[in-house]
């Protein structure tokens, strides 16, 4: 799996979060189905915005980059994501990026224009196959920018030359790579064979980012990138996309520190991964009720087993195959989350029954912990120490003989330990 990361030129916002969740998700779910998953996620350390930020404090760029980078490996242990198997960056693979683009220079599927190159998007088959875009209407309309030499405007640089900021000594004079050509070469590099099996990223880039990327793979390998593309929808705020440019972000970091790594997972991966999610006070405020009613019975139960002296790490998974299905029908986390509830349901009523069955909670405690790993939910339970079960006796005696003073005394330390 390829996850197009992020550009490290700012703090990352919510909505970055968005696709580094919905693709643990998937990640997590193929671990659990016994895979083997090599995860790539990248960062994009050179970029337009990077020199230009790096200008502004009068610092290398790279100083730049490693900031919003640790800010980025931050907010992964915040919402509790798999750290990915590699994270490569940009700047770490350029002689590679140069040597792919040379090769595509004398495959005659790109170009030299004035110490800039450009790929030839009329040199492969069915651009835009992705996306199904209109080609015609978007060469009419040509928001791309065009260049004087240019053969289309849809072609797109691969190598910018450059002399402001970073730059490096190529067949074509000093500059650096275009967007589009990282991911592609980093695939290459890192995967070493022509097709993939899962790429994924956010929705705005199927056009042009991804389609340039199959364009290329298709041009050097003569065979498709990845079997599948996933695309995430976007976070919203008040009805718009939240971006940088509209002014209208919350910083990632923020979020997490305010509501908790939880909270913010729970309310990004409740909607559809395809479809756009809100992101405000009320979406929280329902992910952190929904939030506890998942913590509440999952620590009583633990509390509940450890105290009849079965031992919970001891204890063998169980089949959990509807929860799997809802997670394998396209990422259906919804209808996941509503098998997750019934379970707790069960659960609180069994938790009510003074002869509960230990062996069905037992089999129900391991089906919310399996559950909760797959949804990359990080909840713990109550470990017991002999203080621990002597402090919940005499609660229990001093409950019995109607002590209200020594109850409560003892209720209160309970609680603070989150015991009871």
């Amino acid at each position: 799996m390829y996850v197009c990361g992020s550009t490290v030129y700012d703090s990352p916002h919510i909505g970055n979060l968005r696709p580094v969740v919905a693709f643990d998700v998937l990640r997590r779910l193929f671990i659990y189905l016994g895979y083997k998953v090599t995860y790539v996620s990248n960062y994009t350390d050179i970029d337009d915005k990077i020199i230009k930020k790096a200008q502004q404090e009068k610092v290398d760029e790279m100083v730049i980059a490693n900031r919003y980078i640790k800010e980025c490996e931050d907010n992964l242990k915040g919402i509790n994501a798999l750290k990915p198997t590699y994270t490569p960056r940009v700047s770490e693979n350029i002689n590679e990026i140069i040597n792919y683009i040379n090769a595509l220079v004398k495959s005659n599927h790109a170009y030299v224009l004035d110490g800039d190159v450009y790929f030839k998007v009329d040199s492969v088959s069915n651009y835009g196959e992705l996306s199904n875009i209109n080609l015609e209407q978007l060469k009419i309309g040509a928001r791309i920018e065009d260049k004087k030499g240019k053969q289309s405007p849809l072609d797109f640089a691969l190598w910018k030359k450059t002399d402001i900021g970073l730059k490096w000594k190529s067949p074509w004079g000093e500059g650096r790579p275009g967007w589009h050509t990282e991911c592609v070469v980093m695939i290459d590099k890192i995967f070493n064979q022509p097709t993939i099996d899962i790429h994924g990223g956010g929705f705005d880039l199927k056009f042009p980012h991804h389609e340039n990327e199959i364009a290329q793979a298709k041009a050097t390998h003569e065979a498709r990138l990845a079997n599948y593309w996933l695309h995430n929808g976007f976070v919203t705020f008040e009805d718009d996309k939240m971006s940088k440019s509209l002014g209208n972000v919350i910083l990632a970091k923020d979020s997490i520190k305010k509501y908790g790594g939880n909270v913010v997972r729970l309310a990004l991966i409740s909607s559809h991964y395809r479809a756009p999610v809100k992101f405000n006070d009320d979406t929280l405020k329902m992910a952190k009720s929904e939030l506890a009613k998942i913590q509440t019975p999952y620590a009583q139960l633990a509390v509940l087993l450890q105290r009849n002296k079965i031992n919970l790490e001891k204890l063998k998974s169980v089949k959990i195959d509807n929860f799997v299905n809802a997670l394998a029908d396209d990422l259906n986390v919804s209808n996941a989350l509503t098998i997750l509830f019934d379970t707790l349901k069960n659960i609180n009523n069994e938790l009510r029954n003074k002869n509960a069955d230990l062996k069905k909670l037992s089999s129900n405690f391991m089906m919310v912990k399996d559950m909760l790993y797959l949804l990359g939910l990080d909840i713990t339970y109550p470990v017991l120490t002999s203080e621990d079960y002597k402090l919940l006796d005499e609660y229990e005696l001093a409950r019995k003989n109607k002590d209200y003073q020594t109850s409560d005394k003892l209720r209160t330390i309970l609680l603070n330990k989150k015991i009871i």
